[in-house]
């Protein structure tokens, strides 16, 4: 779960850039009255969030769940497929994160169509002026396409568990919440993080060097796995 907190608080700058605009909208449209004081304001946000958070997690239930036939279907080599799918999506995360293969981005277009049924429900729920009603806007707003949240599932998808999954998407959510909470209140510092390459690669790169990491690990367990089953056959 660490790893997943990891992954949502490096994606810090993916979402001053995507979810910045929703969160100082969503802000900007709440009584004036709500907005000028943080011990009124601050509850909104966090109820954006925790409904967003929730989403997440009810996705990675659902990825979970696919994990799990797959391992049913493939018993054998079904755990270790998952590891090499962790490994690789970590990977290209990292190059998505960098820059370095945009093309990545076209991943968003999964979700486009439920994001089309979904979006109009959020909108009745705008101008937000109750507490649940952030919250249920929030958890429409979990469902907004994001290459990045649907690596993360990628990801949940290879955890070996429906709970393990769920979780690894909670904790991903949570790794996010706190660039959510300061979006509104960016310093100068902040902001120039935002357009900071160097700062985007870097992160890409410890991705990468995680997902490596995993990738070498994965394929020398199977390896070692075979030698010693072909040892006990003969």
């Amino acid at each position: 779960m660490e790893l997943a907190f990891f992954i949502g608080l490096l994606s810090s700058l993916h979402c001053f850039g995507m979810c910045g605009g929703v969160v100082g909208a969503l802000t900007m449209s709440l009584h004036t009255e709500t907005r000028q004081q943080a011990s009124t304001l601050l509850p909104y946000i966090l109820s954006y969030n925790i409904g967003r958070i929730l989403s997440y997690s009810i996705a990675g239930l659902l990825a979970g769940l696919l994990g799990e036939l797959l391992i049913n279907a493939m018993p054998q080599t079904g755990g270790i497929v998952l590891r090499l799918f962790f490994s690789l999506f970590i990977i290209l995360l990292g190059f998505y994160m960098g820059g370095w293969f945009p093309k990545l981005a076209l991943i968003e277009q999964l979700g486009r169509p439920i994001w089309r049924r979904l979006q109009p429900i959020g909108v009745k729920y705008l101008p937000v002026k109750k507490l649940q009603h952030a919250f249920l806007f929030g958890m429409i707003w979990g469902w907004l396409p994001c290459g990045l949240v649907y690596y993360a599932l990628a990801m949940a998808f290879a955890q070996q568990g429906v709970v393990a999954s769920g979780l690894f998407m909670f904790a991903f959510g949570m790794g996010t919440l706190l660039p959510m909470l300061l979006a509104g209140l960016l310093t100068s510092k902040l902001v120039s993080l935002q357009h900071s390459i160097k700062f985007k690669q870097l992160n890409a790169l410890i991705l990468i060097a995680i997902g490596v990491t995993g990738l070498w690990v994965a394929l020398h367990e199977e390896v070692r796995h075979s030698l010693h089953y072909l040892a006990h056959s003969h």
